[in-house]
């Protein structure tokens, strides 16, 4: 999202902005994108190789080319999110098209007697995840926008929470994130737009009550987000007589994550104070990351092969920054609190999420030229995710919530494929294990896939429709005090263009 507004100061913020379980997430679970065919088989390639993409799972499938290859890849993709709240249904839509897979492989035979037969050179990007997608919640809910700076409020004193005689309001939003922190910024726009008050008007106060009432309120939530996780891979591999090839990748993170969310409120009872409200919030994420990847596959006789690969985790250095609205009708606000908008932007000290490895052991049966089976599985142990540094109190305990909260996920991913003649047909199966121990809202994800393939002298074109699906729930705001839970759909219409040379 481009910001249309003037930067009018920028803030440096000693303390964290709330970096939750909800971002290791984002950037722990990739999906399956990259060429078609890589798709078609559910991303089954563990043990096959001969596929650019196939390198995210095992490096040395680049060792099993017989022969350079370059190929691209373009995606139509759609995302429909089914969301229900509170016994309330709402549905929103987006499609998109992407550019998600170029790389080439460079085959180097050997021919000076030694066991080695072959080496192989791959560069291949690929677009990991597409963060473009919209979800819209709409429903009746007993927990409002007050109970969010309640949450926040209590425990703070009420002296920094008021504005000095002569200062800017937006001076002071920001003053407070620099030496207090998220959280008592969150409580002055709360005490500021008029949602909470002070028991006691002095400033060692610090117990707060609301001037909403109600016993259920009207909310629509909206949100958008955009960006994307890009991924570059060096790899190289060999092959050891036509038995064993082995193979190590290093892999580039392009990170890019942008979320506005808009909050509207309404339906308090009569006598209540305020009558109406909004909060709007402005998320970006941006930086790199990196990560390597060793693998091996042996061949089993004439049809069936093994693979085996481990896939280091991600490091990513990754910086937030944030915008915040926020409007009620209490008669007694700050008039000024309009001016605490999107130009107004807190920027955040750098961090970094460390992903869980992931260790892939694969299976697969090939008939010659007619056709192929693979299987794969893949073992990744959520718990192990991590905000750093670590020595930050509120890293540490985060991360203490994630080790309970997260555990093991087992990855099941089968493929096959029929040729005839020129023609190629295809299909695959995905199931991915929820990433939480005792969550029933998050589901597990359960994928399909099918595809044709077409040769023509050195080239080919391969096209893929997959599906996947999962629940998921969706917090309204960034505490997990109110959530929808939302059914996630996510389509793929895939075309390659592949040159052999």
């Amino acid at each position: 999202m481009k910001r249309i507004h003037t930067f009018i100061l920028l803030l440096l913020c000693t303390i964290a902005s709330g970096q939750t379980i909800n971002d290791v997430l984002r950037f722990s679970i990739e999906d399956v994108q990259g060429t078609a065919r890589y798709q078609a088989l559910g991303g089954a390639f563990g043990a096959l190789g001969g596929e650019l993409s196939a390198l995210s799972i095992n490096p040395a499938g680049s060792a099993v080319f017989n022969n350079g290859q370059f190929s691209m890849t373009g995606s139509v993709h759609h995302k429909k999110n089914n969301a229900l709240f509170n016994g309330s249904f709402a549905s929103a839509n987006n499609s998109f098209l992407e550019f998600n897979q170029v790389g080439g492989v460079w085959v180097f035979k050997n021919r000076g007697g030694s066991g080695w037969n072959k080496f192989a050179l791959a560069v291949n990007y690929d677009l990991v995840q597409n963060f473009d997608n919209d979800i819209l919640i709409s429903g009746p809910s007993t927990v409002g926008i007050d109970q969010y700076f309640l949450n926040y409020a209590q425990g703070v004193p009420l002296g920094p929470l008021q504005v000095q005689e002569g200062e800017f309001i937006e001076d002071a939003y920001l003053d407070i994130g620099g030496s207090l922190g998220f959280g008592a910024q969150q409580a002055f726009l709360g005490f500021q737009s008029g949602f909470i008050d002070p028991v006691e008007f002095e400033d060692d106060n610090t117990a707060y009550f609301s001037n909403a009432d109600y016993n259920q309120v009207n909310q629509n939530y909206v949100q958008s987000t955009n960006g994307f996780n890009n991924k570059l891979t060096m790899n190289f591999a060999g092959q050891y007589e036509n038995f064993l090839s082995v193979g190590a990748s290093l892999n580039f993170h392009s990170v890019l994550y942008e979320r506005v969310t808009f909050l509207t409120e309404f339906g308090y009872d009569q006598e209540s104070a305020i009558q109406s409200g909004t909060f709007d919030n402005f998320l970006r994420t941006q930086g790199s990351g990196f990560s390597f990847g060793l693998g091996a596959i042996a061949r089993l006789g004439d049809i069936f092969r093994v693979g085996a690969s481990y896939q280091s985790p991600t490091w990513y250095q990754l910086t937030d920054d944030l915008s915040q609205q926020v409007n009620s009708d209490f008669p007694d606000k700050n008039p000024d609190i309009r001016f605490i908008d999107f130009s107004i932007v807190n920027l955040f000290p750098r961090y970094t999420i460390k992903t869980p490895g992931r260790y892939t052991g694969s299976l697969a049966m090939v008939f010659g030229t007619s056709g192929l089976l693979s299987f794969d599985y893949g073992y990744q142990d959520m718990s192990h995710a991590e905000l750093r540094p670590t020595s930050d109190p509120d890293f540490n305990s985060e991360n203490q919530f994630i080790s309970q909260q997260l555990g093991a996920v087992s990855t099941f991913r089968a493929g096959g494929e029929y040729r005839i003649n020129r023609l190629s047909l295809r299909g695959g199966y995905r199931f991915e294990q929820s990433p939480f121990k005792n969550n029933s809202q998050w589901g597990d994800l359960q994928g399909y896939s099918g595809g044709l393939g077409f040769s023509f002298g050195p080239n080919r074109l391969d096209f893929t429709y997959s599906q996947t699906r999962q629940d998921i729930p969706q917090s309204i705001f960034d505490l997990d005090i109110s959530s929808a839970s939302v059914e996630r759909i996510n389509s793929f219409y895939t075309l390659t263009y592949t040159l052999n040379f």
